[in-house]
């Protein structure tokens, strides 16, 4: 740090502060309409890909913002952005504190060299549970994405009066809000065909969070491959000529059986879970249809794919011991374990503390949560999934947790949550040392995951490894 910027740095953080107050604020303010936008996802719970009408509440959220303002003062919706469920909205703020010239100053930086416009995400999630509505709470997810983008561009306009005089607006020249309406979590994986189509390019960092039972800055979401596995036979009548037969549900009771030999050599963090979807049409009919799904869960990607092996081999022999031909075909996206970025969840958990929460120790981390597509969000940019308590004990995809996120009570506990996410932007954008910090971390993690590097505990490279790379389908 040179000494002028050593002098100033006091008056820069009061100054940082101030801006996160004025965007706590910012939330509170349109406390009301975020809470109607929350109640009307809640209340028309639609399934993924389905989610039609929380598309369009989250489009006239974001398009009637300003309403009679100045373009300066208003998002570009894009609906049905890449997916016909999905959503953008975009807000630009000038590094001279304006922001309707913030595309001609992002220009202008561009042609003298300088950086481009810093580009944070919001992820909102709006899909529903089959049978239970929004027992997962994403009706808040989406709230809360909204929110704390609200709160950032609050905060940033607050910056106009200075402009540059402040001495914060100086470090960027530009910053793009970006707000992602991403179908499909529970069921498919939106946020992967989003991925694929490029919604996620040129992003920075991206935040979002998840209700829970507890506040916690990072929770282990483990990598998800699931797999549908049809068998073959050949009906007969099962009381007068069986052995013309070759029973498909004798396949498929085999290889469900296989698995649960199998589980006492898997590791303790390994999750396989399966129903039988079809076993025959009738007891005096040998079943020549039977049918399986599975999902397969590893903290890793290189776990799962050892797993995955084993499991397919349990199908496999099912098939051969019964004669039965086998179909064996894999989900069209599978799920990524999230990768945790110590320095973005330190600085949640700065700001969480000043707003009152109370996170879980580290060491209570060791349980394995479930599985999200944001974690394939966090293997193409640096990215932090919180998980938030909403005044409630009742345990997610269950019908007491549907009640409790429509509650009036997990109001505060969202609002709360997206105020947290606001500051933490705040500080990627006007702390360079920790914009830098946060991408080295995404970078470390990237290549401790795919096994090029051994990461100590203290973060330290020791050398390189000899693991392979990771492995998905």
């Amino acid at each position: 740090m040179r000494p002028n910027e050593a002098s100033e740095a006091p008056a820069l953080a009061a100054r940082l502060e101030e801006l996160k107050r004025r965007a706590a604020e910012c939330i509170e303010a349109s406390s009301e309409r975020l809470a109607e936008l929350s109640r009307e996802i809640w209340s028309r719970p639609e399934l993924a890909y389905e989610e039609r009408q929380a598309h369009d509440a989250l489009a006239r959220f974001f398009a009637g913002l300003a309403p009679g303002s100045s373009a300066a003062g208003a998002w570009l919706v894009q609906r049905s952005y890449k997916l016909e469920t999905a959503l953008r909205a975009d807000w630009q703020w000038g590094g001279e504190g304006d922001a309707a010239g913030a595309a001609p100053a992002a220009a202008a930086a561009a042609e003298d060299g300088q950086k481009a416009p810093l580009r944070l995400g919001f992820l909102c999630e709006y899909d529903a549970l089959p049978g239970i509505g929004h027992a997962c709470g994403h009706n808040l997810i989406a709230e809360v994405g909204a929110a704390a983008a609200l709160g950032l561009k609050g905060a940033l306009e607050s910056l106009r009066p200075s402009g540059a005089a402040d001495g914060l607006s100086r470090h960027v020249p530009a910053v793009k809000v970006t707000v992602l309406g991403t179908p499909a979590e529970e069921d498919g994986g939106g946020k992967i065909d989003l991925i694929k189509a490029g919604a996620f390019d040129g992003l920075d960092v991206v935040f979002m969070a998840h209700p829970s039972q507890e506040d916690a800055a990072y929770l282990p979401d483990v990598a998800e491959h699931d797999v549908t596995v049809k068998y073959y036979g050949k009906a007969s009548h099962a009381a007068a000529y069986p052995w013309e037969g070759v029973n498909a549900l004798d396949a498929a009771v085999l290889a469900y059986n296989n698995l649960s030999v199998l589980r006492q050599q898997m590791k303790p963090t390994w999750r396989v879970h399966g129903i039988i979807k079809n076993g025959g049409v009738k007891p005096n009919i040998i079943p020549s249809y039977a049918e399986l799904e599975f999902y397969l869960r590893a903290p890793s990607l290189k776990e799962l794919s050892i797993l995955t092996e084993k499991a397919e081999n349990c199908f496999k022999s099912a098939a051969l011991a019964t004669g039965c031909e086998m179909e064996l075909k894999g989900g069209a996206n599978d799920y990524y374990n999230v990768l945790p970025n110590k320095s973005l969840e330190k600085a949640y958990i700065e700001n969480g503390k000043k707003l009152g929460m109370e996170f879980i120790p580290e060491d209570n981390l060791t349980g394995l949560s479930g599985s999200t597509d944001f974690g394939n969000v966090t293997f193409v940019v640096p990215g932090i999934h919180p998980y938030f308590y909403i005044g409630s004990d009742a345990l997610n995809h269950t019908e007491q947790y549907t009640t409790a996120a429509g509650s009036e009570e997990a109001q505060f506990y969202a609002l709360r949550t997206a105020k947290a996410l606001a500051m933490t932007a705040l500080d990627v954008v006007f702390k360079p040392d920790l914009l830098e910090k946060v991408r080295e971390d995404f970078r470390l993690v990237k290549l401790k995951e795919e096994g090029y590097l051994n990461i100590p505990e203290n973060g330290k490279v020791s050398g390189l490894g000899i693991g392979a790379a990771c492995a998905s389908r």
